[in-house]
C-alpha cells in the first residue's frame, strides 16, 4: 500500500465515477444546515497536477475526465463535477485535477469536521501542506483510515460520510473494507458510506461486493462502470465500482442519467458497460 501513488491515475474513469458519487452525496448533506463530519480513510495528495511526469507517464486523465472536459453535451447530474474541477482549472486548459480532500474541504461549510488519512509519507506531507492552518475544521493524519475510523464514529453530529476508497495493492485490503464497513454500521448506522473498488479480473475484486451487500445495511446502491473488456491477461482495471450505503434517496435518479453517458464517451472498445443495483430492506433488489 505504501507505494501506491495516486498521482499516476488521478483524472482517471475510476476517479469521474467516485468524484461524481462523493460530490452528489456532499451536496444533499449541506441541504440541511445541521453539520456533519467527513472521514477520508485513503485521502492521498489533495490536489494532483496533469501535467507532471506521474499523469504525463500514465495519460489515464486523458480517457477519463479529459474526455469530458471540452464536451458540450454534458448531462445536468454531471456538471457539478465538472464545475468543481473547473475552479482549479481558471484557464480552458485542464491543468490540475482535485483529489477527494480537497473536494470534501471545497464543498462542506464551515461548521462541518473533514478528518483525512493518509499512510503514504509524501503524500501526507502534501495534504498537510494543502490544509495548513485549517485546524479545527481539518484534520490531516499520517495514519491508517481503518483504524482512525472506530475512533471517529460515531461523529457528535450524528450526520456525516465516510469514504473508503484504499489502492487494493495489499490483498487484505479487500477483507479489510469489509470487516470496516459492518464496524461502521454498528457504531453509525444512518451515516452513508461510499465504497470504491476496482474491477480486476480477481477473485477477491469480483467478490467484494457481494460481501458488502451481505456486510448488514439496509440500505445501498451499487454502480459500477466499465470502460473496455477485461485484459487477456486478467491484469489491469476494466472498469470500478461506487458501492454506496445509506445513499441519499436523489442519488439513484443521478446516476441512471450519469452512467450511460460515461460507459459511451469513455468506452474503451465495445464491451463498455454500466450497470447499478440497488436494496431497501422489505423491497426487493433490482434484478
Amino acid at each position: 500500500m505504501l507505494s501506491y501513488r495516486h498521482s499516476y491515475h488521478a483524472g482517471n474513469h475510476a476517479d469521474v465515477l467516485k468524484h461524481t458519487v462523493l460530490i452528489h452525496c456532499l451536496d444533499y448533506l449541506n441541504s440541511k444546515d445541521k453539520p456533519y463530519a467527513v472521514v477520508d480513510t485513503h485521502a492521498g495528495a489533495g490536489i494532483y497536477s496533469l501535467e507532471a511526469e506521474h499523469a504525463e507517464r500514465t495519460g489515464e486523465y486523458k480517457n477519463g475526465v479529459g474526455r469530458l472536459w471540452n464536451r458540450k453535451d454534458i448531462p445536468a447530474a454531471l456538471e457539478p463535477y465538472l464545475a468543481a474541477i473547473r475552479v482549479l482549472n481558471l484557464g480552458e486548459k485542464l491543468r490540475r485535477y482535485p483529489g477527494s480532500p480537497w473536494l470534501i474541504s471545497h464543498l462542506a461549510r464551515d461548521h462541518d469536521r473533514l478528518r483525512f488519512c493518509e499512510m503514504h509519507s509524501t503524500d501526507a506531507a502534501l495534504l498537510r501542506r494543502e490544509f495548513k492552518g485549517k485546524a479545527p475544521r481539518v484534520l490531516v493524519e499520517q495514519h491508517d483510515g481503518f483504524e482512525t475510523l472506530k475512533a471517529a464514529l460515531p461523529p457528535l453530529s450524528r450526520r456525516g460520510l465516510v469514504l473508503i476508497d484504499p489502492s487494493y495493492e495489499m490483498q487484505n485490503d479487500y477483507t479489510r473494507v469489509v470487516a470496516a464497513v459492518k464496524d461502521a454500521l454498528k457504531r453509525f448506522a444512518t451515516g452513508t458510506i461510499l465504497i470504491w473498488h476496482p474491477c480486476i479480473a480477481a477473485l477477491d475484486a469480483t467478490t467484494l461486493p457481494e460481501r458488502l451487500k451481505k456486510a448488514g445495511a439496509t440500505s445501498w446502491l451499487h454502480a459500477q462502470l466499465k470502460v473496455a473488456a477485461p485484459a487477456p491477461q486478467g491484469r489491469g482495471m476494466h472498469g470500478s465500482g461506487m458501492f454506496i450505503i445509506n445513499p441519499p434517496w436523489t442519488l439513484e435518479a443521478k446516476l441512471r442519467e450519469v452512467l450511460p453517458y460515461l460507459a459511451e464517451i469513455l468506452a474503451m472498445d465495445e464491451r463498455a458497460a454500466w450497470t447499478l443495483d440497488k436494496f431497501e430492506q422489505g423491497v426487493a433488489e433490482n434484478p
